[in-house]
């Protein structure tokens, strides 16, 4: 949306995802909080020397809810992008207070320091389903009506690979 301020933060989560459901619509969200901390060259020292913390607190909602939930572990290194939200709210004794949060838009490991599988879910069931042969994504083995007939597949070799000259190769 115009106006809003997006950020994207990087860092370690501080503890596993907490999912929940909210009261009467039933939809997941998933809270969870990023530190994240500079480090910055100290040439007095000759050394790396870390700033301060920022810890900033993230909420998804949806399906990003569940799929973060599944996903992320505590100390989990993550790349978030989302929407800054201030909340304010008063105190039963009377305090005004405020907090930025982050309303989250994409989130996912950070493959600095690791590795990652990653699982192309469907939409047929809203969950975990089988792939999807014609997916290039997916993980299943995919046959296409317009794999090649005979060659090896290259649309370029003098047979054309099994392609017929009135259509393209892809």
């Amino acid at each position: 949306m115009a106006g809003e301020t997006t950020i994207t933060i990087i860092g370690n989560l501080t503890d596993a995802p907490d999912l929940r459901y909210a009261k009467g619509s039933g939809v997941a969200i998933a809270r969870f909080t990023v530190a994240s901390t500079a480090r910055t060259f100290d040439k007095a020292s000759g050394g790396w020397r870390d700033g301060d913390p920022l810890f900033l607190t993230c909420t998804a909602w949806r399906d990003l809810a569940e799929h973060a939930s599944e996903s992320l572990t505590k100390g989990a290194r993550v790349i978030v992008t989302g929407r800054l939200r201030l909340s304010r709210w008063e105190t039963p004794d009377g305090q005004k207070r405020s907090m930025v949060q982050l309303d989250v838009d994409e989130v996912g490991p950070s493959l600095r320091f690791a590795t990652a599988t990653v699982k192309k879910l469907t939409r047929t069931t809203g969950g975990i389903d089988t792939p999807q042969a014609d997916d290039p994504w997916s993980t299943a083995t995919a046959t296409r009506d317009t794999a090649p007939a005979t060659g090896d597949g290259d649309p370029f070799t003098a047979d054309g690979g099994g392609f017929s000259d009135d259509e393209p190769p892809f």
